[in-house]
């Protein structure tokens, strides 16, 4: 399926799991930022919403609740993604609403969230920076989870620098990086192309450069 039916799919979901307060916070705070950002900036890295979870419950420090825009969830993670739009409640913010936005990061990160926001301008005009973001800060967790493949050093190595990068990576980039010779390089390029965790992104006969392949994907 596409995004449009993939999204409904997933907006579905949580909407039937939910009751009360938090089924009223999903219909009313979920809303055209929070879609724009799965659109333009989950979608095209992942095609799929699996551990995402929108308006997502979490108590507050003053015994309350709060809601995350999204967060993304696994056995070894926890992900706080918020797109914050700049409009005229943003514009007239108090002081102590400010000092209370402040506050309620800190305790996010103290109770051991990764906390990661966009601007909705940035979400609508710069989507490729805000996918590289994502992914530099997922890939921050799958390349920890690489230390448990079968994988050489060299092939681990080329994909962590995948990872950091965010965008494809070019043979002399990898030359550079290891400090190895093109043919040593084309050699394992090629191995993590034939595993599937490379894929050529340009060039036919002669690949220019790579990207991460749906192998690497597949786990997030």
């Amino acid at each position: 399926m596409g995004f449009e039916e993939e999204y409904q799919a997933f907006l579905n979901i949580h909407l039937q799991a939910r009751t009360g307060e938090r089924l009223r916070r999903l219909q009313e705070g979920h809303n055209q930022a929070e879609m724009l950002f799965l659109k333009q900036v989950w979608w095209p890295l992942f095609h799929h919403f699996r551990y995402l979870h929108p308006e997502y419950e979490v108590d507050d420090f003053k015994d309350g609740k709060r809601y995350l825009d999204f967060a993304y969830i696994r056995p070894t993670i926890q992900i706080c993604l918020e797109v914050d739009g700049y409009g005229p409640h943003l514009r007239n913010i108090s002081r102590w609403q400010f000092s209370d936005s402040l506050e309620r990061q800190n305790q996010l990160v103290i109770d051991g969230w990764t906390v990661i926001r966009f601007s909705y301008d940035q979400v609508n005009e710069k989507p490729r920076r805000c996918q590289q973001i994502v992914q530099q800060v997922i890939g921050q967790w799958l390349g920890d989870e690489l230390d448990q493949t079968s994988l050489s050093i060299v092939e681990k190595e080329v994909l962590r620098l995948a990872i950091r990068k965010g965008e494809a990576i070019s043979p002399v980039e990898v030359e550079k990086y290891l400090k190895l010779s093109d043919k040593t390089v084309k050699k394992v390029l090629s191995q993590l192309v034939d595993k599937k965790m490379l894929i050529p992104a340009s060039g036919l006969k002669r690949i220019r450069s790579y990207r991460l392949g749906d192998q690497v994907k597949g786990p997030i």
